[in-house]
C-alpha cells in the first residue's frame, strides 16, 4: 500500500468591511492562510483583481511551490550524486492567461530560473543535468497540468 501525506491549511477571510458581500466593491479580498504551529500568511487577490499589493495571492503562492518542491528535490538529487551546491537561488516566473470571456484564467506556464554554484567545476555539467530529472520525482510538478520549463545558470564558487 502506497503511503499518504496529508496537509491540512486554514483560509481565513479578513475582509468583511462592514456590510459583507453586498457589492463587488464593498468587501476586501484579505485573509489569512494558517497551519497549526506556524506563523499566518496576510494573502490577498492578484491587484488586477482588487487585491492588496504588499500580500502574496495564490497565484504567487503557486509559483513560489513549484519553485519551493524544484529546489528542494534538486538540493536532494545533488546530494546524492556527488555535486556539492553551495549556493542556489530562483527567480521564477509564472504566467496565468486569462480565457476569452474574460472570466476566468489559468497557469498556463512556469518558467524556474535557477542560479546554482558548485563547489568545484568538475560538477557544472552534472549539475546542470539534474535539473532535467527534477520534473520525474517533484510532488508540485507531478501534480499540476502546466508546463514547467527551467534555465539554469551554473557557477563555481571561487576558490
Amino acid at each position: 500500500m502506497a503511503a499518504a501525506h496529508t496537509y491540512d491549511v486554514t483560509v481565513e477571510w479578513t475582509g468583511n468591511l462592514g456590510s459583507g458581500t453586498d457589492g463587488y466593491r464593498s468587501f476586501s479580498r484579505d485573509h489569512e492562510v494558517l497551519a497549526d504551529g506556524k506563523p499566518g500568511i496576510a494573502a490577498s487577490s492578484d491587484p488586477a483583481f482588487r487585491g492588496d499589493p504588499a500580500r502574496w495571492n495564490p497565484e504567487e503562492l503557486l509559483v513560489a511551490s513549484v519553485a519551493q518542491c524544484h529546489m528542494l528535490w534538486y538540493l536532494h538529487l545533488c546530494a546524492v550524486g556527488g555535486v556539492a551546491v553551495v549556493d542556489y537561488e530562483d527567480h521564477a516566473h509564472g504566467t496565468m492567461t486569462m480565457d476569452a470571456s474574460g472570466g476566468g484564467g489559468q497557469i498556463t506556464g512556469v518558467l524556474l530560473r535557477p542560479e546554482v554554484t558548485v563547489a568545484d567545476a568538475s560538477m557544472a555539467e552534472k549539475a546542470r543535468a539534474l535539473h532535467g530529472e527534477v520534473h520525474a520525482v517533484c510532488f508540485i510538478a507531478r501534480s499540476v497540468n502546466f508546463p514547467i520549463t527551467h534555465a539554469p545558470v551554473i557557477r563555481v564558487a571561487e576558490g
